[in-house]
């Protein structure tokens, strides 16, 4: 036990192998909705050639691949952080890629990316990069992670939804009708205020209680009433339905992994893969850039400039999710903000992340009991989490304009893109632009020019497309 705590720190952190238990196990609850979700999304979406990823084949990936690389970043980054497949990118692979590659090709473009991001790491520029980002952008990320995080968990939730109108674009409950009217979405109101008065009160375990709590009155309620999906049923569950019935084994079906393909630059050429790239790595660069900021405060392992341990470490594992995540066809693995809810728990150290990875791995054979936790449920735990982390924003001093304006943009943005790429994007060109008009040019690094220049690159990429004759 002694060998085991120096070698994560457990003391050191002022964590104990309790709390990091109960850490990671929140921290799976709170991500365990990605074995769902994921195929979904993947085997949704027909190739150019039009091929369909299975679902179970997806799921069976998708648990492997975050059960592998949380493991490994636990390991060799020594930080509760776990990984799943992005979400951002695996829509990015099933909307557009996938409408001019096949799917083995662009999991052969995830692998590249992941290629390119590793090599950035080792070599130290990402490093570079981390560091060029002045203090308040960094804590203006972070809050923005948080408030993304929480409008993720009131979407989840069934608690806002579009509305199918331009104005507003958003409402209370389903359809934005303005009324809570289903059950999951009350389960949700109950979740979250049971773990608001148990984090409130200091309940050791809160999140993880309110939780158990949550599922066990879902379980209850979906025996009684027999709710279902809601593709099914009008105000059943969102995605998987607390269903203690059926066999809780399955033997999984690995046989995606190792089903990638580089012919993506002899399909399309050279030009139009090269930005399907860029447009991957920027998105995972940035989004992991973001989501180690916010995470590393709120675990209170961050120094002054935001530095974390282990952060070498740290970026090129992070850079090895994507090719994991490409070679077994779950899209690119990188850092979940649902983190938060293990650190919240008390995680400060990787052994956290042995247990959520061992869980993941376990969700292979374990499938139908691993999604028993409804996403209403999970979501609770993000909006607890989203509120602790937007309170980092009361380390900024936005009475200065020129610092506030990409401070409000960078938070702001995240959640109403639902990209933390897009928010960290806007908030970088915004800082270059008016910090120089304020007289501050001199402050700001040469470097984050070069990446506001990128930035504008990134989001031009489409007009880019067009004017090249690749869309």
């Amino acid at each position: 036990m002694n060998r085991l705590d120096r070698f994560f720190e457990i003391t050191a952190r002022g964590s104990t192998i309790g709390a990091e238990v109960r850490g990671g196990l929140v921290t799976f609850i709170a991500m365990a909705y990605i074995v769902v979700l994921n195929p979904i999304i993947l085997s949704g979406a027909a190739d150019v050639t039009g091929h369909k990823l299975g679902f179970a084949q997806v799921s069976a990936t998708t648990s492997l691949a975050a059960g592998v690389m949380t493991i490994l970043f636990g390991v060799f980054a020594r930080l509760p952080f776990a990984f799943a497949a992005g979400l951002g990118i695996n829509s990015f692979l099933a909307t557009t890629v996938v409408g001019t590659v096949s799917w083995p090709e662009a999991m052969g473009l995830v692998v590249i990316n992941g290629l390119i991001i590793v090599a950035l790491a080792v070599t130290g520029l990402r490093r570079l990069v981390f560091d060029a980002v002045p203090m308040q952008l960094k804590l203006a990320i972070t809050a923005g992670i948080g408030l993304f995080i929480m409008f993720i968990g009131l979407v989840d939730a069934g608690f806002i939804s579009s509305t199918g109108m331009p104005s507003p674009p958003v409402g209370l409950g389903g359809g934005g009708h303005g009324s809570i009217s289903t059950v999951p979405t009350v389960v949700f109101v109950f979740t979250l205020l049971l773990t608001g008065i148990l984090v409130v009160r200091n309940v050791r375990g809160g999140i993880l209680l309110g939780l158990v709590a949550g599922t066990v009155v879902a379980v209850v309620i979906e025996a009684i009433w027999h709710l279902g999906p809601a593709t099914e049923n009008h105000g059943g569950w969102t995605l998987s339905v607390p269903s203690l019935s059926g066999s809780p084994f399955a033997l999984p079906d690995l046989s995606l992994v190792g089903a990638f393909s580089f012919d993506s630059f002899g399909r399309i050429g050279v030009l139009a893969a090269t930005m399907l790239v860029f447009t991957l790595v920027f998105a995972n660069f940035f989004d992991a850039m973001g989501t180690f900021t916010g995470l590393s405060r709120e675990a209170g392992l961050a120094d002054d400039r935001g530095n974390f341990p282990h952060l070498r470490s740290a970026l090129v594992v992070e850079g090895a999710g994507a090719i994991v995540g490409g070679a077994t066809s779950a899209s690119s693995n990188t850092v979940f903000i649902e983190s938060g809810a293990g650190i919240e728990e008390g995680a400060k150290t990787g052994l956290a992340n042995l247990v959520t990875g061992a869980l993941f791995l376990a969700a292979m054979f374990v499938g139908p009991l691993a999604q028993i936790v409804p996403t209403e449920v999970a979501a609770a735990a993000l909006v607890i989490v989203g509120t602790m982390m937007f309170s980092q924003l009361r380390h900024v001093d936005v009475s200065e304009f020129s610092m506030a304006l990409p401070v409000v943009l960078t938070v702001a943005v995240m959640p109403f893109s639902y990209s933390i790429a897009n928010g960290i994007g806007v908030g970088f060109v915004t800082w270059v632009v008016v910090r120089s008009a304020a007289g501050k040019a001199r402050e700001i690094s040469p470097l984050l020019w070069v990446v506001a220049a990128g930035f504008v690159l990134y989001f031009a990429r489409a007009g880019i497309e067009s004017l090249l004759g690749m869309s």
